[in-house]
């Protein structure tokens, strides 16, 4: 907290934080926490041969730029404690043998970030998934239509089959001319899928083990439906134009935090799989994310950043949407 309030001052000089951002650093702090702690048990639980000797606890986080990034985030308004907004991954800087904390937005915050920067923000945002038994019907801006718009119908709404695709609709009260449709069929949201998706979120098929040993695969279901929804939600809203009139500091710190984060993710991805032959092999214990030698190293649990944690069993709509 001490780090905290000593950047703003640093930033806005000598005031006062007020009840909402002190309440958004603790709650940085408190989710932060939490997470290190998991990160930690995670780690010790890996074989000594690919355990990073690095402990990963707050006397190994990098304060200085964790309390820079802070401000920015509790000035543009995330909030670690709501479901959605933000999730926070430490990934280790071997510059600094310090983890810095990567802060990946959820798709409440991805709404919150386009309310508050957008150009033409909509008055409303429709995202629907459409099934084959469901009606859909859009109605594109011509000739003989003013404005964009659908029909749309569910018509067997407790058995309503597979998901074909979906959409997503911007409205404008006040100028319906500006409404916008958008159509997605279940080829372009699956495109959209991250590379390295978790079964637990997506459903599919997982390597089972027993004993430390893999014995097999099994089928997981996964919350397939929310995710394709969820992808359909982020596309909405990242859809709507940044107002360079908007655009501040904290903005740009946002951007910068993005760009230092998917540096460390290439450069784990280049020395993961650069130069390396192809190998079957059968492993006697269960995959571990194993050290590279590069100089930034995320501790995702050898999956990519849209996979900070698992949900264990709850719906993603409760937990990190990725």
């Amino acid at each position: 907290m001490n780090k905290v309030v000593s950047e703003f001052n640093t930033n806005v000089g000598t005031v006062a934080l007020t009840d909402f951002q002190k309440r958004l650093a603790q709650n940085y702090f408190i989710s932060l926490d939490s997470v290190l702690r998991s990160t930690e048990e995670k780690r010790l639980k890996k074989s000594e041969k690919y355990r990073d000797p690095l402990p990963v606890t707050w006397a190994n986080v990098n304060m200085d730029k964790l309390a820079r990034d802070v401000v920015s985030m509790a000035r543009v308004g995330f909030d670690p404690a709501q479901p959605n907004h933000i999730n926070l991954i430490p990934f280790k800087n071997n510059n600094t043998n310090k983890y810095d904390i990567g802060f990946i937005e959820g798709y409440r915050g991805i709404e919150l970030k386009a309310t508050k920067y957008g150009l033409n923000v909509p008055d409303h945002v429709t995202v629907e998934l459409v099934f084959n038994t469901d009606k859909f019907k859009p109605i594109k801006k011509d000739r003989t239509n003013q404005h964009e718009a659908y029909e749309f119908e569910i018509t067997n709404p407790f058995e309503r089959g597979e998901i074909i695709g979906g959409f997503y609709y911007h409205s404008y009260t006040q100028n319906p001319t500006k409404n916008k449709l958008v159509t997605m069929s279940i080829k372009d949201i699956l495109k959209r899928k991250p590379t390295h998706a978790s079964v637990e979120f997506w459903g599919g098929e997982k390597d089972k083990w027993e004993d430390g040993k893999k014995v097999g695969k099994e089928q997981v279901e996964g919350w397939h439906e929310q995710m394709c929804w969820k992808t359909i939600y982020r596309a909405a809203y990242s859809d709507i134009t940044i107002d360079s009139q908007k655009i501040d500091d904290d903005y740009l710190r946002l951007k910068q935090m993005e760009s230092e984060f998917a540096d460390a993710e290439l450069a784990q991805e280049i020395n993961d799989n650069a130069n390396r032959k192809t190998i079957d092999i059968d492993l006697d214990t269960p995959p571990i994310n194993h050290p590279v030698n590069t100089d930034t190293e995320p501790l995702m649990n050898g999956q990519g950043a849209e996979q900070p944690d698992m949900n264990h069993g709850q719906p993603p709509s409760e937990g990190p949407d990725f």
